[in-house]
């Protein structure tokens, strides 16, 4: 009895202790888990951190078109896009990091702690197996031991009944018999149940012998083996997680050196400069003041120079012959003086009689393109800018042809190339499929270089007058006499312009859109318009003609359907469009009646029907 209760309080005992080992395991688990999580919170904090740094950094990035743009030639802002720069490469490490961290530690972690889970059911399940199997073995022995002390007792008690049968005188000797019989089978079942109960008694102690000194210190050191890992396994992610930010800490140096390389480059006497080189009139400075001698019956005259500051308040006086004295507008001041009325009758009365008198629409075209008519821009030569400015300007325009002139002959060399391909190999092609396109491109060759020629006019004509540093300064009186008399400015107020001494023009702003209308060598505004005289425009695209279009009012053109046309001004919204059949022939056409191909390089390019 003692050595059962003895096994029965170990069983007790070792399940309490798989119980315990349950517990720990699980909470080493929920362990990992946790590690993981946190590691995957640090990920995406870093994901967010490099997105707002990024969204930051491309936040004030310089725009395109705009002011930020152009001060880009200053060395500070050139180092503030620098440092914008190396802002979005260290964005790019903090992605890095949470890279690593995604598929170094997350994804390992998520795989190790399912074959984790995996094996801890594998060692608990042995556990229990061999916890049952133990616990079957000794409820067999209980069985067979409480079935022979059954039978023992059955056996003492046929054993003592026959006794008293076989002393008794009055009991048969039949009676004898079955009773004595009757006590040997009682005790060949007590003998049987003994040798069971002997059987199962070994197999339990063998058994149990194997159960606590072999299979359940196996599944415990598995157990514990299985531990060690774990542990060892968080220990590594651990030092995968310093390790990830350490791999990142050179290039985020580099961006921290290219920051500093950025802040150590600016240099704020070349942006003075730059801001010198930006805003440099090129105009003389003013001369002395001539000495005017006061006398008995005379007067002083009161002339000012164009160039002194004071004449921003002073009215243009008139001069002897009825003309106008015109006044200087210096960078610092505005003249907020009108000009005074003309005796004559106002140009832009003459330009509304001429418009009613012969309406014409090519006329009107031509005095929005042709005759330069600018509305809410400066002039083509960029007269409206001071000297050094209008230089700059002019030099730009012609680097920008001289580009435009060098697309065009590569491309010409390359289709040129290309018929002699199919000349040699005809199969390949039709020659004379190029020769449309490389007419083309030699009438623009040729007006590019038109045009350079004239805006190089320009600019000699500027270079020429721009001052040298050793010429002594010259003043200008109030009788400055226009040194460009091809040129006439019509607003709705009839205001006079005012001329610098370079030739350029400079316009007093007003509420009211200045409209200025060139024209040449004429004294007055004539009545018509000499359609000869119009500046031929660039081709700027080709057009198919859908259908049949009869030209029979004035400015418009007759074209036949699949007839290929040079298109020289695209739809301005009114549905017309200006084509060209040749040097001699040209009008306008309804847009819905053509399909427009633009050149590629045209600004709006498009096609429509």
């Amino acid at each position: 009895m003692e050595s059962g209760r003895a096994t029965l309080l170990k069983e007790q005992q070792l399940k309490d202790q798989f119980d315990n080992l349950e517990k720990h395991t699980q909470s080493g688990i929920e362990f990992v888990e946790r590690y993981s999580k946190f590691v995957k919170e640090r990920s995406e904090i870093e994901i967010s951190y490099a997105k707002q740094i990024r969204n930051l950094s491309k936040k004030y990035q310089p725009k395109k078109n705009s002011r930020e743009e152009e001060e880009n030639k200053y060395t500070s802002c050139r180092a503030f896009l620098s440092t914008l720069n190396e802002l979005n490469d260290y964005a790019g490490q903090h992605e890095v990091i949470a890279e690593n961290l995604t598929s170094q530690i997350i994804t390992e972690l998520s795989r190790y702690l399912t074959e984790l889970k995996a094996e801890r059911k594998s060692h608990f399940h042995d556990g229990r197996k061999a916890q049952q199997q133990i616990e079957s073995l000794w409820k067999q022995l209980e069985s067979s031991k409480r079935r022979f002390e059954r039978d023992c007792k059955e056996a003492d008690r046929a054993q003592q009944y026959f006794e008293r049968m076989d002393a008794d005188i009055n009991v048969t000797k039949a009676d004898v018999e079955k009773a004595r019989q009757q006590a040997q089978m009682r005790h060949q079942i007590a003998a049987d149940s003994k040798t069971e109960y002997s059987n199962y008694l070994t197999k339990f102690n063998q058994e149990q012998n194997e159960h606590y000194y072999t299979l359940i210190p196996n599944i415990f050191q598995k157990l514990q083996e299985m531990e060690e890992r774990r542990i060892e396994r968080v220990g590594v992610s651990m030092k995968t997680y310093a390790e990830v930010d350490r791999e990142v800490l050179p290039i985020v140096g580099k961006c921290l050196d290219g920051m500093t390389k950025a802040a150590e480059s600016i240099e704020p006497k070349t942006d003075s400069k730059q801001v010198v080189e930006s805003y440099k009139s090129g105009f003389e400075p003013p001369g002395d003041v001539e000495f005017e001698d006061y006398g008995p019956g005379q007067t002083m005259k009161r002339t000012v120079s164009e160039t002194s500051l004071s004449n921003s308040r002073g009215e243009a006086k008139e001069r002897p012959g009825g003309g106008k004295s015109k006044g200087k507008l210096w960078p610092f001041i505005k003249n907020k003086n009108k000009s005074p009325k003309q005796n004559k009758e106002p140009l832009s009365n003459r330009f509304n009689e001429f418009m009613a008198s012969k309406p014409k629409m090519t006329c009107l075209r031509s005095l929005r393109r042709g005759l330069s008519l600018k509305l809410g821009s400066g002039p083509e030569d960029f007269s409206h800018l001071p000297p050094e400015q209008r230089r700059k300007k002019l030099q730009a325009k012609i680097d920008d042809i001289n580009k435009d002139i060098q697309k065009e002959m590569d491309q010409k060399d390359a289709l040129t190339k290309m018929k002699g391909v199919y000349e040699k190999n005809p199969q390949m092609g039709d020659p004379a499929s190029v020769d449309p396109r490389l007419v083309e491109m030699a009438m623009n060759i040729e007006k590019l270089q038109s045009e350079v020629q004239k805006f190089e006019g320009w600019l000699a004509e500027v270079e020429g007058r721009l001052p040298s540093r050793s010429d002594p300064p010259r003043r200008q009186s109030g009788l400055y006499e226009s040194q460009n008399s091809n040129s006439t400015m019509v607003d709705n107020n009839c205001a006079q312009d005012r001329e610098s001494p370079d030739g350029s023009y400079t316009e007093e702003q007003s509420s009211e859109t200045q409209v200025k209308v060139a024209i040449a060598n004429t004294p007055e505004f004539d009545d018509e318009f000499d359609d000869g005289d119009e500046e031929t425009l660039p081709t700027i695209g080709t057009c198919k003609a859908v259908y049949s279009f009869e030209g029979h009012n004035e400015g418009t053109i007759s074209v036949t359907e699949g007839e290929l046309l040079f298109v020289i001004e695209q739809d301005k919204g009114d549905g017309w469009t200006r084509v060209r059949r040749n040097e001699e022939e040209e009008g306008y056409v309804p847009t819905s009646y053509v399909e427009v191909f633009l050149e590629t390089n045209t600004k709006g390019a498009m096609t429509y029907i």
